[in-house]
């Protein structure tokens, strides 16, 4: 009987995940609201919103393992709570259904800020705002009898890669010449994690039953300082290092006493302000995978973006 890999949403780790297993030969069901994802002759794309417990039977019939990787509709404590934990349930449920092992796409955020570098073996017990709610994401599948693995990344880079740091706000900026104006500080150092290795664990893992139900580091290149990035994709698209300038937190933090969205951002800013590093060393000995150096990762991403201007022209 062929087998059946689930990906809910077509963002950039859904979408890299789907193309990555239809490249190797694998049976995908991407689900979204839309039916949106890669066009591929294995990827069957189906609309679908996985927070309805009773749209995921047929959705998830015959699955092996499932990748939820759905985002909340806004970038809001608010709204994390009132979406995320519900489609979770309603996705570890239908799956434990079929005997299919669940991998999430995690963040950082549950550790809360770190003094010194992050590791796997660190308390993940963050209570405030969108930090909060990750914990408690983490508590659910803890609890649920469904096995699950969570794989955690730092900011994303990589093709495909929009509402990032170091996506659409800084790649366009510096191949145009434009002055390039990151948050919190330009000189401490910070972990990027490129999607397609983030991708490739959680298939990974998902193949694994020694490493289901628990808590990995996406393999992740050495960090670098916001400065280094900038002058990392300026080489990577041959064009001269732009000018550069930091966005202080307190500007933030004033504009948040009249706008909830820049309160939000404000409340991560301390990842950008001190060194935010992760050490994916112990995950990738158990995974068995190295990340990409990031000159290969961003050439490949300078790529993708020129692409787009192109495809756009």
């Amino acid at each position: 009987m062929t087998t059946v890999h689930v990906v809910t949403g077509a963002g950039p780790v859904g979408s890299t995940i789907a193309r990555q297993l239809a490249d190797s030969g694998q049976q995908v069901r991407l689900l979204t609201r839309s039916g949106s994802g890669p066009d591929h002759p294995l990827i069957d794309r189906r609309r679908v919103d996985v927070s309805r417990p009773d749209a995921l039977a047929d959705a998830f019939a015959g699955a092996t393992a499932v990748h939820h990787c759905i985002h909340g509709s806004a970038y809001d404590a608010r709204v994390w709570r009132e979406e995320l934990p519900r489609a979770e349930e309603a996705v570890l449920d239908a799956a434990g259904r079929v005997g299919a092992v669940v991998v999430f796409p995690e963040s950082l955020y549950s550790y809360g800020p770190v003094a010194g570098t992050m590791t796997e073996d660190l308390p993940r017990t963050a209570t405030t705002g969108k930090l909060g709610v990750r914990t408690e994401l983490l508590a659910q599948r803890d609890a649920s009898a469904t096995p699950t693995v969570s794989v955690a990344a730092s900011d994303f880079y990589g093709p495909a890669v929009h509402n990032a740091h170091a996506g659409e706000r800084m790649v366009p900026t510096v191949l145009a010449g434009r002055t390039m104006r990151v948050l919190g500080s330009l000189e401490q150092p910070h972990s990027f994690t490129y999607v397609p290795d983030l991708a490739a664990a959680m298939i990974t893992a998902a193949a694994r039953e020694d490493l289901w139900n628990s808590f990995l580091h996406a393999p992740t290149a050495a960090p670098v300082t916001q400065q280094r990035l900038v002058e990392m994709v300026a080489a990577a698209g041959g064009v001269a290092v732009p000018r550069t300038s930091a966005i202080p937190p307190w500007v933030l933090r004033a504009s948040g006493v009249v706008s909830r969205e820049m309160r939000e951002l404000a409340e991560t800013s301390y990842m950008f302000t001190a060194p935010f590093v992760m050490d994916s060393s112990a995950s990738e000995e158990r995974l068995g995978l190295s990340p990409t150096p990031m000159a290969e990762g961003l050439a490949t991403t300078v790529a993708w973006w020129r692409a787009q201007e192109r495809a756009a022209a």
